[in-house]
């Protein structure tokens, strides 16, 4: 079986698409992430599994962000949203480390949205499959690859006055 990453970069280089792959020490949040490549949050992908009618989803959206589940339902025309621990999950992802998913959902047979603000940036940059390696590639590029679903569905930050 190959690993998390080796499918990607299968994947990638089977489309032409240039990707950057990124080894940094061991973090496990997306903001981690962001901060030891000094990348902007924004452009972190943070990979959010939900279960909606009994069916899981991948959710993506930039690493400081916040998932609206109401606004996920709408968005997928559910009844119920609800967040999946990773204990629920993690048996889904054989080729990577507990959430450590890449934001491509066909790769497990799972429905993927993408949330707007993310899907807008210049570059995305997420994990693939460990703790330990990103992988960076222009957002059109990830979008014609991984081919998710596009919706509004994170909190709106709050503006203070």
């Amino acid at each position: 079986m190959k690993t998390c990453l080796e499918r990607i970069q299968s994947l990638a280089h089977q489309a032409g698409v240039p990707i950057e792959t990124q080894h940094h020490r061991e973090v496990y949040t997306m903001q981690q992430v962001a901060a030891e490549l000094h990348e902007k949050g924004a452009h972190v992908a943070k990979v959010v599994i939900a279960e909606a009618d009994g069916e899981l989803v991948m959710l993506v959206v930039a690493a400081p962000a916040h998932v609206d589940f109401e606004r996920v339902a709408a968005a997928l025309g559910a009844q119920h949203v609800i967040p999946v621990p990773e204990s629920q999950f993690r048996d889904r992802f054989p080729d990577c480390a507990t959430g450590a998913m890449p934001p491509f959902g066909k790769f497990y047979d799972m429905r993927t949205l993408i949330d707007l603000g993310l899907a807008h940036t210049d570059a995305i940059v997420f994990q693939a499959g460990s703790h330990r390696e990103t992988v960076k590639m222009a957002t059109a590029d990830y979008l014609r690859l991984a081919l998710p679903e596009i919706g509004t569905f994170v909190f709106a930050p709050l503006h203070v006055a």
